[in-house]
Formats: C-alpha cells, sequence, structure tokens
C-alpha cells in the first residue's frame, strides 16, 4: 500500500518544530528515523496531513558524559549506540541490547528517541530505560520536564508525553564497578519482535544484591517490573537454592498478556527461564 498524501517540511530548529507542532496540532507528525511511522502510514494506520522531519536539528543528537549521566540524544539511532565506546563503557547493557533490535538496516535509521515516544511494550529501549531507571527530557512551548522511565510509560502506546512536547535526549546513570548487566530475548527467529525479554541490573555489595531490578519486555502493555522477585534477592548472596526462591515467586508474581502466537502460560514460563539463565550468570561471575 501507499500512504496517503501529505505535506513536508523540514524544520532547523526546535523553535521552528514547536510553532509548527502548535499551528497544526493532531494533523501534524514528527518524522525521526521512520521505521514506524512509514510503516503506519502505508498500511493508513495513521493520516497526518503534515510530517516535520526532525533530522537537521543537532540540539537531539549526540551522546555525551556529564554530571554521572550518560545522556542520548533523540536522534541518536540505534547502530551509533551498538558503536558507542561511550555506551559499552558507561551503559553495558544499551549495547547488550543493541544487536537483538530488528536487522542492521533498521538500526541504521531507527532512533533511541523515537523508539522511547513510541512506547511499543515488546522493544528494547523502553525495557532497558526502566532496568537502568533512566530519565526522559522532554520540551515543550512551556519548557523543559525530567520525567522518570517508570512514570513515562503510561500504557500501550501511551506516554506522558503532553500535546506540543518532544522528547529531547534520554539519561542513565553511568555505570561502577559494583554493577552487573544482563540482556536476554527469546524470539522465534533474529530479527522478528521478541516473545519475551529480560534487562537485569543489579548492584553487588558485601552481602550479594545491594540492589536488583528486573524488567521485561513483551509481558504486558508498559515494561514489566516484578518488585516482590526483586525484593526477594536483595541483601543476599546468589546460590542456586536463591534462585530457585526467586523463580518459584515469579511463577505467582507474573501475569503476562497472551498474544496471537503465544499463550500467557507460554510468556510466563519463557519469562522464567530467562530469569534462571540471567541469574546464573551474574552467580557465575561473581564466583
Amino acid at each position: 500500500m501507499k500512504s496517503p498524501a501529505f505535506d513536508y517540511t523540514r524544520p532547523g530548529t526546535l523553535d521552528e518544530v514547536f510553532a509548527l507542532m502548535g499551528e497544526h496540532g493532531d494533523d501534524a507528525r514528527l518524522l525521526a528515523g521512520g521505521q514506524t511511522l512509514l510503516a503506519t502510514l502505508n498500511m493508513r494506520l495513521s493520516e497526518p496531513a503534515l510530517l516535520i522531519d526532525i533530522n537537521r536539528i543537532d540540539a537531539l543528537k549526540g551522546i555525551t558524559v556529564r554530571d554521572g549521566m550518560l545522556r542520548i540524544g533523540a536522534l541518536v539511532t540505534h547502530r551509533e549506540i551498538e558503536e558507542s565506546a561511550l555506551v559499552g563503557q558507561h551503559a553495558p547493557l544499551l549495547a547488550m541490547a543493541a544487536p537483538h533490535i530488528a536487522h542492521r538496516a533498521i538500526r541504521n535509521r531507527g532512533t533511541f528517541g523515537g523508539s522511547i515516544a513510541y512506547a511499543d511494550p515488546a522493544a528494547e529501549w523502553p525495557v532497558c530505560l526502566v532496568a537502568l531507571e533512566g530519565v526522559v527530557v522532554v520540551r515543550g512551548t512551556g519548557g523543559e520536564r525530567r520525567i522518570a522511565a517508570r512514570d513515562f510509560f503510561v500504557d500501550l502506546y501511551t506516554t506522558d508525553l503532553r500535546p506540543g512536547e518532544l522528547i529531547t535526549a534520554c539519561e542513565v546513570p553511568v555505570a561502577s564497578d559494583a554493577d552487573v548487566f544482563v540482556f536476554d530475548e527469546l524470539a522465534r527467529r533474529h530479527g522478528d519482535y521478541a516473545i519475551v525479554g529480560l534487562a537485569v541490573v543489579g548492584r553487588r555489595g558485601s552481602g550479594g544484591f545491594a540492589s536488583v531490578r528486573l524488567c521485561y519486555l513483551g509481558m504486558g502493555t508498559v515494561p514489566v517490573c516484578p518488585s516482590a522477585t526483586e525484593a526477594l534477592l536483595e541483601g543476599h548472596a546468589l546460590t542456586a537454592v536463591s534462585i530457585d526462591a526467586a523463580i518459584d515467586r515469579l511463577t505467582t508474581e507474573l501475569d503476562p498478556m497472551g498474544d496471537l502466537t503465544n499463550t500467557a502460560q507460554t510468556k510466563r514460563h519463557l519469562a522464567c527461564v530467562l530469569a534462571r539463565r540471567a541469574l546464573n550468570t551474574v552467580m557465575n561471575a561473581a564466583s
């Protein structure tokens, strides 16, 4: 199919973007990497009157480190994250997740900010951002807001973005030597949307995990963090016994949504498989 007719503009500043968004309202759509938008246009799931191409705006680009935070501009591509030395050093979880995103052609064009704004619960970046306790930086005519990632994702494809706002960057705390990271997902074939995925972020303490965060993709309408299981793991050394206890807790805590190809029971089982793999990886690394 082909997209419906639309007008196209390519502003050079954020002020121009906000003026266009204010003038056209819901009839306008922002174009970044276009890997989601162009598909919805061609399927006529989206019919904007105006596309606002934001790719000329330098303020939305670049990866930097400042004041203990790694800042990733909204227009940074998946490939740039995958190949960034700064990301590999300061946010290894993102480097681990990047190769799981679709295929290289899509990673060359798709953007970090676009993925966060679209808020697909089966995507890798939202779950990583929540697991890392990151911050989404948004801006509109009313100024800048900083929203905790756990509060940004509200429901299926729904975020805390207000009319006239856009994402300018996301920030995550830089990793320390005490931090451990694991990312894994299960898909029918590489490049497909994952059936289930898991991001693990832990901080080692004297008695085991001083803190731990498990965050799942593909399990609900937003990234899912099983808080009771996290609490069970914190403050304890990882052993085969404690991992068994965590898996038992997960089995009762997780309440996934089934889809067209996988039942809720299947997803719960696979989520536990991923958790056991990840926790065993951390335990073996520590030993």
